[in-house]
C-alpha cells in the first residue's frame, strides 16, 4: 500500500514483548516533524529487519501518525541436554554459544539444525556412528522458547578386521603389526588403538608404504582403501589394496654438484652402496648427513638431492647426490625469547654458535643440547630465518618454555629390619635466575643422619671455571642395626672449583677441612677398638684433597638414550693433620639406544682406599656397598666383611677398602602410555661386593639382585619406585626390597 507522503506528528509502535521502543526509534531512519515518503518507509523496514529481532515489519499511517506493526523474533530462555554421558553439559554449552546459541540471544532455527550436526560431529570423531541428537523447542511466555537436545550416544564402534589385498612378500599379520589401528585387543580400553580415525588411518598407510620402501620395493603403492560399517553402526572393516611390486637393488652411487666440503669426507655419510638393497629411510639418512656436513661449514641453506636412475628390466637403481649447497651464511643476531626468570647471560653463555661468525648448524645443536641440560626449560626451540633483505645472513631465535627448578624431594625406604627412612633435600639450580645452584639437605634415617648446605657458582670465571662452598654434618649411629657398633658425628667446609677441559670433559679440585669425633663401646669390633685405643672412642682432623675427573657424552640427563658418563675421583687427606690416607673411585656408565624407545644401560664401578706413612687407615671412611645406588635389594651397609659381636654372637657389616659393583639395565616406554618422555619402566639385575684391607678379591662372594622399577617425571617432580629381589642373599644381610623417591616442585 503506497504512502501519501505527510509530515510525521507522532511515531506509535505495537506488538512489542520484550524489545524497549527506543530500540525502534534507535533504527529508524526519521523522526516526529519529517516528511514521510514511500522510499522511507522502505528504508526504515529493511532497518528494522536488518536487526535480527523480529520476523515480520509492518508500516501504516493513521492521519499523520506513523504506527510501525512489529512480530519479535523468539528467544532463547533455557538449554538442556539429556542422555550426554561423553561430554558435560556445561562443555556443550560453552560450544553452542560459540556458533551463536546462548541463553538470551534470537532464536534461529538455521542455527539449531547446525548445532545438531556439530553435536553429531564430536560424536563421530568418538567412534560413536550410531549417535543422535534430537532437538526439542517448547514455547514459554514472553515470545521465549526452551530448546532440549536429547542425545542418545550409542556405543563406540570397534575396528573388527584390517585386511590388506595384494602383499606376497610379507604376510598380513606382520604388516597390520606396522599400524597404530587395530582389532580389539587387552589394552585397548586404554589406548584407543581400535577405534576408526581418519587421521591414523592416513599415517598407517604413509607406515605402510615407509615399510615396503625400505625393503626395496621402489615401485610400492597403496591403489585403494576400503571402510566400511556393519548395519547396526558397531564394527567396521577396513581393507587396503596394494601392489608391491618389484624388488630394486642399488646399481650405483655417485656424487655431483658443488661439494665445497672433500669428497672423501662426504662419501663415508652415504650409508648405502652398490649392491645393497633399496632403503628410503638410507637414503634420506644419507642426503640429511651431507646437508647437516654442509651446514657446519656455514651452508645452512644447503640441498642435497638424491636422484635416481631406475633400470625397470634389471630391478635397480642408481643414486646420485647432487649437492647444491647454495650461499654462505652468518649468524647475524641471537635472540632469545621466552627466559622470564633465568636471565639472558645465563642462556647465552651455553651458547656454542656466537653472533657474526659463520653459521654452524653442529654449534648450534650443541648449544641446543647444553641449553636442555640446564634442565631449567621444559622445551627449548631454536629457528634460523633469513635476516630480511639480505641473501647471507640469518638470525638464531631461540624460544624456551620455562619449568620450576625449585624442587623439594622427599625420600623415604622400607626396610625388613630398619623400617622406614626419610629424607629431605631443598635444591634450587636457578638461583634467581642467575644460573646458581643452592642446595640444603636433611636425611633423618636412624642410622645416617645428614644436613648439608652447599652453593655452586658454574661460572665463576667467564670461561666457565665454576666455584662451590660446602657446609655438613654427618651423624652415623649403628646402635639400631645388626652392623659395627659404633656412633660418630662429623663437621666439614670446604671450597671446589671446576675446570671444563672441552665440551664433554670436566676436572675438579676441591679442599675440606674436617673433624670427625668416634664414639666406641665395649661391644665395638676390635678393629674400631684398636683405631682408636680405647672403648671411649676418638676423635679425628684431616684435611682432605678431593680431585676428580668427567666425560658426559649422555643426550639427556634426566632420561638417557646413547652416549657414555665416566667419573674417576681421588680423595686424599695431606699429611698435616690426623689422617694419612687415599680413596680412589671410578665410575663407567653406557647407554645405547638398542631399539626404538629402548635403552640399555651398563654400569661399572671400581673403588680403592689405603693409608699411606705410619697411620692406619680410618674404619669410617671405608666403602660399604648395597641400596638404591649400588645393589639394590641390599639395605645399605649389609655386603661385604663382616665382624661378630663377642656379647651377642651377632654378625655385623664393617666395610672394605676394595668396592665392586656392576648394574645392566633396560629401560622402556611404559605399555600402556604411548609417546611419553615422562615415564620409563625398567628390569636391572645388580652385583657387587666389599673387600678388606689385604683380603683377595673373590667374584664368587658377590651378591646379585634384580627386579623392576619405574620413573615419572610428574608435574610434582620426579617419582621412582623401585621393587627388587635378592637372588643370592646370605646370613647377616639386610633385605630392601621396595624404595620410593617422591619429589615436589615450587
Amino acid at each position: 500500500m503506497a504512502l501519501e507522503p505527510f509530515v510525521i506528528k507522532d511515531i506509535r509502535v505495537e506488538g512489542l514483548q520484550r524489545t524497549e521502543p527506543g530500540t525502534i526509534f534507535t533504527y529508524l531512519p526519521v523522526q516526529a516533524g519529517d516528511v514521510m515518503s514511500d522510499e522511507k518507509a522502505t528504508q526504515a523496514i529493511k532497518s528494522l529487519y536488518g536487526t535480527g529481532f523480529f520476523k515480520d515489519v509492518r508500516i501504516e499511517a493513521e492521519g499523520d501518525v506513523l504506527v510501525i506493526t512489529v512480530q519479535e523474533r523468539s528467544s532463547i530462555a533455557k538449554i538442556d541436554f539429556s542422555g550426554n554421558k561423553s561430554f558435560p553439559s556445561d562443555k556443550m554449552t560453552e560450544g553452542l554459544k560459540q556458533i551463536g546459541i546462548s541463553e538470551g540471544l534470537i532464536f534461529d532455527k538455521s542455527q539449531l539444525d547446525r548445532a545438531e550436526q556439530e553435536i553429531k560431529r564430536q560424536y563421530l570423531a568418538q567412534g560413536k556412528y550410531g549417535a543422535t541428537v534430537k532437538t526439542v523447542v517448547s514455547p514459554l511466555e514472553r515470545n521465549r522458547v526452551a530448546v532440549r537436545f536429547e542425545i542418545e550416544e550409542g556405543v563406540v564402534a570397534k575396528i573388527r578386521d584390517i585386511n590388506i589385498v595384494g602383499n606376497n612378500a610379507f604376510s598380513t599379520d606382520d604388516l597390520r603389526a606396522e599400524f597404530l589401528l587395530t582389532t580389539p585387543n587387552w589394552m585397548s580400553w586404554w589406548n584407543k588403538d581400535d577405534q576408526y580415525s581418519k587421521q591414523k588411518l592416513t599415517a598407517d598407510l604413509e607406515t605402510l608404504k615407509s615399510f615396503y620402501l625400505n625393503q626395496g620395493y621402489l615401485e610400492f603403492a597403496v591403489d585403494s582403501t576400503q571402510v566400511s560399517i556393519s548395519p547396526d553402526k558397531q564394527d567396521i572393516y577396513i581393507t587396503v589394496n596394494v601392489t608391491e611390486g618389484e624388488k630394486y637393488t642399488i646399481s650405483d652411487v655417485k656424487l655431483a654438484g658443488e661439494l665445497q666440503v672433500p669428497e672423501e669426507e662426504l662419501k663415508p655419510l652415504i650409508t648405502v652402496e652398490k649392491g645393497d638393497v633399496f632403503n628410503r629411510q638410507k637414503i634420506t639418512e644419507s642426503s640429511k648427513a651431507i646437508g647437516d656436513r654442509l651446514g657446519n661449514e656455514g651452508y645452512a641453506f644447503s640441498n642435497v638431492n638424491a636422484i635416481p636412475e631406475i633400470n625397470k628390466e634389471n630391478h635397480t637403481a642408481a643414486f646420485t647426490f647432487f649437492v647444491d649447497p647454495g650461499k654462505r651464511v652468518y649468524v647475524h643476531r641471537i635472540n632469545l625469547t621466552g627466559n622470564t626468570r633465568t636471565r639472558d647471560s645465563v642462556l647465552r653463555r651455553e651458547m656454542r654458535q656466537l653472533e657474526s661468525a659463520w653459521y654452524a648448524g653442529d654449534k648450534i645443536n650443541r648449544s641446543k643440547e647444553r641449553l636442555n641440560r640446564l634442565n631449567y626449560f621444559d622445551t627449548v626451540d631454536i629457528e634460523t630465518p633469513a635476516v630480511p633483505g639480505t641473501n647471507d645472513q640469518v638470525d638464531v631465535n631461540i624460544n624456551v618454555v620455562e619449568k620450576s627448578t625449585g624442587s623439594i624431594q622427599f625420600g623415604a625406604g622400607l626396610s625388613s629390619s630398619e623400617g622406614v627412612v626419610l629424607g629431605i633435600t631443598v635444591n634450587q639450580p636457578n638461583f634467581l635466575g642467575t644460573g646458581n645452584q643452592v642446595s640444603a639437605n636433611v636425611n633423618t634415617g636412624k642410622v645416617n643422619t645428614t644436613y648439608s648446605l652447599s652453593y655452586t657458582d658454574p661460572y665463576f670465571t667467564p670461561d666457565g671455571i665454576s666455584r662451590g662452598f660446602d657446609v655438613y654434618r654427618r651423624d652415623v649411629d649403628t646402635q639400631s642395626l645388626n652392623v659395627a657398633n659404633y656412633n660418630s658425628k662429623s663437621y666439614g667446609a670446604g671450597v671446589r672449583f671446576g675446570l671444563p677441559l672441552g665440551e664433554k670433559e670436566f676436572f675438579s679440585a676441591g679442599l675440606t677441612g674436617d673433624l670427625t669425633k668416634i664414639n666406641l663401646t665395649s661391644q665395638s669390633p676390635k678393629q674400631y677398638l684398636d683405631y682408636c685405643g680405647n672403648t671411649s672412642g676418638c676423635s679425628s682432623n684431616s684435611l682432605q684433597l678431593d680431585l676428580g675427573w668427567s666425560y658426559d657424552s649422555r643426550d639427556s640427563t634426566l632420561f638417557p638414550s646413547k652416549g657414555v658418563h665416566q667419573r674417576l675421583s681421588a680423595e686424599v687427606a695431606l699429611p698435616v693433620l690426623d689422617l694419612e690416607y687415599y680413596k680412589l673411585e671410578y665410575k663407567h656408565t653406557w647407554y645405547k639406544n638398542v631399539k626404538k624407545d629402548f635403552t640399555l644401560m651398563l654400569n661399572g664401578e671400581l673403588g680403592y682406599a689405603n693409608s699411606y706413612g705410619n697411620k692406619p687407615y680410618p674404619f669410617f671412611k671405608n666403602f660399604y656397598v648395597g641400596g638404591v645406588n649400588s645393589v639394590r635389594g641390599f639395605d645399605n651397609g649389609s655386603i661385604g666383611p663382616r665382624a661378630i659381636d663377642p656379647a651377642t654372637k651377632l654378625d655385623y657389616a664393617v666395610g672394605g677398602t676394595t668396592r665392586i659393583v656392576g648394574n645392566a639395565e633396560i629401560f622402556t616406554p611404559v605399555p600402556f602410555i604411548k609417546n611419553s618422555s615422562q615415564f620409563r619402566l625398567s628390569a636391572f639385575v645388580d652385583g657387587g661386593d666389599v673387600y678388606a684391607k689385604g683380603q683377595g678379591i673373590s667374584l664368587g662372594d658377590m651378591r646379585y639382585s634384580t627386579g623392576v622399577g619405574i620413573s615419572w617425571y610428574s608435574p610434582f617432580g620426579p617419582l621412582k619406585l623401585v621393587l627388587a629381589r635378592p637372588l643370592n642373599a646370605k646370613t647377616g644381610d639386610r633385605t630392601q626390597t621396595l624404595q620410593f623417591q617422591l619429589g615436589s616442585q615450587f
